[in-house]
């Protein structure tokens, strides 16, 4: 399952340290050497790790604060690259998850790379949507019940098709199956946006611990697949 990262620095060395380092571990890596085509592309893309060099390229340590604004990488896993100008303190104020030293070297890298790595693989399955098409009953406190079409599902919830009129509310259980699965799923949830197109996006609020494992091994077998199948 390859990872995909972000590395912003125009230091040579470092992305000749860090680059093999990052695919010896499946970890896709895009390189910008400025930092308008590196916010451009945080703009665009969705990645797991954001690598940012702070100290040695203007404008560095402006991406890392401003990262926690980006739609698609708010919860990007984040690396700041330091050379002396900027603490660890300061740069963990700034939004990084973990702090790289100049020189960079293989060894450390590794280190820092293999403690990071749980934290990202969360990160792409949490964000992952897997399409589907499968039959949803929400109901609602009162008993009310609604049939919709789950169009994708995540960790997090899932976006529907429905029609006729769906109010932004709570549903104590949104029921459906596992696709490819003989499992109920009923976590409670409620609506997160809603278009005039007969679409919307239910949030999940609360899932049983059970249900939640079983969630996220599916997911993470689709993940799986999805990755290999796009190589």
């Amino acid at each position: 399952m390859n990872l995909e990262s972000l590395l912003v620095s125009r230091d040579a060395e470092v992305v000749r340290v860090l680059r093999p380092t990052l695919e010896k571990l499946q970890i896709d890596v895009e390189v910008s050497s400025a930092v308008k085509s590196g916010s451009e592309a945080l703009t665009s893309t969705k990645f797991d790790a954001v690598i940012v060099d702070c100290d040695d390229l203007q404008g560095g340590s402006e991406i890392l604060r401003n990262l926690r604004n980006t739609p698609s990488n708010k919860s990007s896993v984040s690396f700041a690259i330091l050379n002396g100008k900027t603490t660890t303190q300061q740069a963990f104020e700034m939004g990084a998850n973990f702090v790289l030293q100049k020189p960079v070297t293989t060894a450390g890298t590794l280190r820092c790379l293999n403690t990071a790595l749980s934290f990202m693989i969360r990160e792409k399955r949490r964000y992952f949507r897997c399409p589907v098409q499968i039959p949803v009953i929400l109901v609602l406190s009162q008993g009310e019940q609604m049939k919709v079409t789950a169009t994708n599902l995540s960790e997090g919830g899932m976006a529907v098709h429905f029609d006729g009129k769906l109010a932004k509310t709570a549903f104590s259980k949104v029921h459906f199956m596992l696709p490819g699965t003989r499992t109920a799923m009923e976590p409670k949830g409620e609506v997160a946006w809603c278009d005039d197109l007969g679409r919307a996006g239910i949030k999940f609020l609360e899932v049983p611990e059970s249900s939640r494992e079983q969630l996220e091994r599916w997911i993470m077998k689709k993940l799986a697949h999805h990755v290999t199948s796009a190589q």
